[in-house]
Order: structure tokens, then sequence, then C-alpha cells
């Protein structure tokens, strides 16, 4: 069974875990290309932070619903718009119906 594995920040995680944040971006780098792309995953498990193995309340785990490509404009990757990678996050009954797993023939 393959995990995908996002630490992530209080405000994000908080916002998924109380389902107002449908997607996680991860900036399509080489970096994260080689992790997602061409990769089949069965659950996506989206921590706090960095917690211990056994800190169950810092972590989400939840099925691999899967992933986009998009264009976002974010304070956190600076001014200009950036390529992306939207993980799907949503409970079952708000995902977006365009995520599926990424197309190998993308250009990188």
């Amino acid at each position: 069974m393959a995990d995908l594995i996002l630490p992530l920040r209080a405000e994000f995680f908080n916002a998924i875990k109380a389902g107002t944040k449908v997607e996680e971006f991860r900036r399509r780098t080489r970096y994260w290309r080689q992790r997602i792309e061409g990769k089949t995953f069965d659950r996506v498990v989206l921590m706090l932070g960095y917690p211990a193995r056994d800190d169950h309340e810092r972590r989400l785990v939840l099925p691999w619903r899967g992933v986009r490509l998009t264009t976002i404009q974010h304070q956190l990757f600076g001014p200009a718009p950036v390529e992306v990678y939207a993980i799907q996050v949503a409970p079952d009954l708000h995902v977006v119906p365009e995520a599926t797993q990424i197309d190998q023939s993308l250009p990188a």
C-alpha cells in the first residue's frame, strides 16, 4: 500500500480537517514531479508538522482521490502565477470531478 505523506502548516491542516479546504497544493517542481507523476497511491496522509508516530491527533489519513495540474497565485508561492499539483483532500461529497491520476504524457 503506497501512501503520499504531506506535512502541513497548522492553518492548512485545520482547514482540511474542518472540511473548508478541499485541495492541498504542491508546486510543480522536479522534486514533486518525481514523487507524484506516474505514481499510484492508496492513501494520502496529512500531518500537522512532523508528529510522533503514535500522535494520531496530528494525522489525517484519507483515501487517494486524485490530483490535477492547475495554475494558481498564492502568497506562499510569490506574486506570479505558478503551476501546482492540486491534491484532492475533500470529503467524498466535495471531490473535484476533474481530479484523476496525472497522465504520463504531460509535458515536464
